[in-house]
């Protein structure tokens, strides 16, 4: 049995897909009817605003983004901690194929590499806001695990230059 429920500003939507991905509402919904789309971001705890020609955003309450954040750093920390025992790092170690099923083309060391850059940027992101890291490292080895899996780009990816100069490189930090 499907429940379905019309919001106050013509949004139609079922309750079991309430609870699968947020509701939406345009942005010309929000324009036209703010108290309302405020009230349905406020009962929800978020609410995507969709635009035609910019990007979706989020509407949300200040408790609902305090307590994501507090998710984020409790997580992060978590993590950082396991890593610490051994039993910790082995058991993070053993999950990672569960999360991320390409790290079977990544090498031992590899696979270290991108735990120990994954859980930095988690923590990065927990404590300095800086969103964009864990997204970053990920694609990243994503990306790696990619050129492994395929002989023909791993091998042109080990080929050496030769004597092809690239020029000089800005390093920004």
């Amino acid at each position: 049995m499907e429940i379905r429920a019309q919001s106050e500003y013509g949004l139609s939507m079922s309750i079991a897909q309430v609870a699968s991905e947020s509701e939406s509402v345009s942005f010309t919904d929000l324009s036209r009817n703010p108290k309302a789309v405020a009230a349905r971001a406020a009962a929800l705890g978020c609410l995507r605003v969709t635009h035609r020609d910019a990007p979706d955003m989020v509407l949300t309450t200040a408790i609902h983004a305090e307590r994501t954040e507090e998710n984020l750093t409790t997580a992060s920390r978590l993590f950082l901690a396991l890593m610490k025992r051994d039993d910790g790092a082995k058991s993070v170690l053993l999950a990672l194929p569960e999360v991320f099923p390409w790290v079977r083309h990544l090498n031992d060391e590899e696979v270290r590499g991108f735990t120990v850059e994954l859980l930095d940027a988690l923590s990065d992101a927990a404590e300095l806001g800086a969103r964009d890291a864990v997204h970053r490292a990920i694609v990243s080895w994503r990306a790696t695990a990619r050129i492994n899996a395929d002989p023909d780009q791993l091998r042109e990816a080990l080929r050496p230059l030769g004597d092809v100069d690239l020029g000089p490189v800005e390093v920004h930090e």
